[in-house]
């Protein structure tokens, strides 16, 4: 199921440090290697890698943990 995110989109997670924010950098449709493991991802089910708010980490995650952030950054 496509959840309709695209690069730019500013979106928030939950992480074991509570809820993390960050912007769309790249939208995956085919799987793709990520931190040394592959990572499933299809047009149906992609994959998105955000850059935090507040630290230059990059995430991988499906677009069923991710929701629209307020753009209050």
């Amino acid at each position: 199921m496509s959840h309709g995110f695209e690069v730019g989109d500013h979106v928030m997670w939950n992480s074991e440090a509570g809820h993390v924010s960050g912007t769309i950098t790249k939208v995956h449709t085919e799987d793709f290697e990520y931190k040394g493991h592959t990572r499933r991802a299809s047009p149906d089910d992609p994959q998105y890698e955000i850059k935090s708010d507040k630290t230059d980490h990059v995430a991988a995650h499906k677009g069923s943990t991710l929701r629209l952030a307020d753009d209050d950054r």
